[in-house]
This record gives C-alpha cells, sequence and structure tokens, in this order.
C-alpha cells in the first residue's frame, strides 16, 4: 500500500517570509525550483526547519499545497501533520494536511506520548491515530527535536514497518550503532531510514539506510546527491566527500535557519532572510561571513565534479 520511496537526498525545507512576516510564496517557488535543478529525490516541507511550531494551520497546509503545485510532479512532496498536544487537535491537522494532495503525511514522534511514557503507551496512540486518517494515505515518521527528541527503538519501528503503510522516517538518533538497530528491525518492510546527521551518514548509507534528509540540503544539496548517488563507485571520493559534508554541517551550531536563508539570498533564491524562531536575533558580521566562506568552498567542491561521469 502507497508510494515507495527509493531513498536519496530530500530537504527539510525552510519558509521564506516577507518584510511584513507573511510567507514569502514567490521566494518559495523559486526555492523548489532550486532544490529540484540540484537533483533532490524528494522534498520534506512543513517540518521544524520550515518553522512549522510558529506556523498557524491554514498556512501549514497552504505551504504543502503549494510545494506540491510547485513541483510539479518532478518530485515527490511530503510533509508533517500534526504540532498539538490534544489528540482532537493532531487529528484536525493530520486529514487537513492529507488533504493538500502530499505524498507521503509524516507523523512526528514526540507527539504521540510524553517523555516518560513507555513504549507500548505511544504504540497505542498510534493505532487509535491510524484508524483517524485515510486508510489510503502513505505515511512516514519524523524524529522531530522539538519539543523534545523522541527517537523510535527497534520495538516501535518495528511495529510501524508491520502496519504497511509507513515508508519514511527522518532518523535524528545521529548514532550509527542506532541506526543499525532500527535497519535490522525494518528489513523485509516497505519502511526505508532517512538520515539527519551528516557526519554518520556515508556509514549508515553502507548498512542500508537510503538517503539524507537534513538541514545541510538547505546549502549544498548537489553535494548530497553527489554522496548519495556515488558513494558505491566512487569510494575514495566519498570518504574525501563525507568528511568535507561533515565540518561543514558544523555550522549548524549558529543561528538556524537564519543562516541557510542568508546562504539562499547569496543564491538569489530569497530577498529576505528574517525568521519567525529567532525573536529578533539575527547573525552577526562573523557569522555572515562564515557562511560565505562555506559557499565558496562548496562551489569550488561542486567544480571537481563538472565533467566526470
Amino acid at each position: 500500500m502507497g508510494m515507495e520511496m527509493n531513498g536519496g537526498v530530500w530537504p527539510t525545507m525552510i519558509t521564506p517570509f516577507t518584510d511584513d512576516n507573511r510567507i514569502d510564496y514567490d521566494g518559495l517557488g523559486k526555492l523548489v525550483d532550486w532544490y529540484v535543478e540540484r537533483g533532490v529525490h524528494g522534498l520534506f516541507a512543513v517540518c521544524q526547519s520550515s518553522e512549522m511550531f510558529h506556523l498557524t494551520l491554514e498556512e501549514r497546509v497552504s505551504l504543502a499545497s503549494f510545494v506540491k503545485e510547485a513541483a510539479a510532479g518532478r518530485v515527490p512532496v511530503i510533509a508533517s501533520g500534526h504540532i498539538s498536544d490534544a489528540f482532537e487537535d493532531q487529528v484536525k491537522e493530520l486529514n487537513a494536511m492529507a488533504g493538500t494532495g502530499i505524498d507521503a503525511l509524516v507523523l512526528i514522534t514526540n507527539r504521540l506520548a510524553s517523555q516518560e511514557e513507555s513504549d507500548d503507551v505511544w504504540i497505542e496512540r498510534l493505532e487509535r491515530l491510524l484508524t483517524e486518517l485515510p486508510e489510503d494515505v502513505t505515511l512516514g515518521l519524523y524524529e522531530c527535536p522539538y519539543p523534545y527528541k523522541r527517537l523510535l527503538t527497534p520495538k516501535t519501528i518495528k511495529w510501524c514497518a508491520d502496519q504497511e503503510r509507513f515508508r519514511f522516517l527522518k532518523d535524528t538518533s545521529c548514532d550509527i550503532d542506532a541506526i543499525r538497530a532500527k535497519l535490522e528491525a525494518v528489513n523485509g518492510s516497505g519502511l526505508r531510514i532517512y538520515n539527519a546527521n551528516s557526519a554518520t551518514l556515508l556509514e549508515t548509507l553502507k548498512i542500508g539506510a537510503v538517503g539524507y534528509s537534513g538541514v545541510m540540503a538547505n546549502f549544498h544539496p548537489e553535494l548530497y546527491v553527489r554522496l548519495v548517488e556515488n558513494w558505491r563507485e566512487r569510494g575514495e571520493e566519498a570518504g574525501s566527500l563525507s568528511d568535507f559534508l561533515s565540518l561543514s554541517s558544523l555550522i549548524e551550531k549558529q543561528l538556524y535557519p537564519a543562516n541557510a536563508k542568508y546562504y539562499l539570498m547569496l543564491e538569489g533564491i530569497l530577498s529576505h532572510g528574517s525568521c519567525r524562531t529567532q525573536q529578533g536575533r539575527t547573525l552577526t558580521a562573523t557569522n555572515r561571513l562564515e557562511v560565505e566562506q562555506l559557499r565558496r568552498l562548496c562551489g569550488a567542491y561542486a567544480e571537481r565534479f563538472k565533467g566526470l561521469q
């Protein structure tokens, strides 16, 4: 049941805003084209990078609908559905998002149980939630770090795999052994694991993860595409590229997503770098310089691959 997801690079999309704090749909359209032109395999709209906890339900639905339409069948589009605490509100949010025509509806793992509650409670809540969703909707899972990070265990991920509805997991464990255990639990199912972490990406691809879905695909998605598509045939290059991507990802420790928006302003895609999450904070002059330096390095790295098969 549902669409198959065969891997690749799925950016966790940022949301551009206008100077009066509305969604910048002109910039969003350019952004979708920018990702696609760089070879990404899918788009993850409406996630933490999208500042979804600072968007109204109407804005989230509109965002997902717009991205799906702008992608125009070039790549599949998935989106998170629920941010509320109350079960009834989550059902409303998820069904509204399911109605946008997205290719998969992504459930946030920390919405299903509190930090103190057990896997059994988590499974019980999810089982109840699934009865409220359209049966033909393909589902995904996202270990969103906010408001707390609930990592799936082999038990919970196996339960999801056994439902035969889940096709996508954005793993945020940043832990090769944890991903190995999850891969063993979903073996033989249609549930695919995408790593959000740059440092562990290459090693997890080698053991069965199928792609990357993370922050840094807002800076240089084409380099992740290069790694994911060529690591088997170009082992030495892959190791060197992995090292570069891992160190480059340290820029995440800056003010994100403001730094990604600044990068995309340098690319000529966005006209504003405002964020709803930053509460008046801005990048320092040194922060901006670091982003500019990263962009130059990425450009030089990308040049190496031109002309190579």
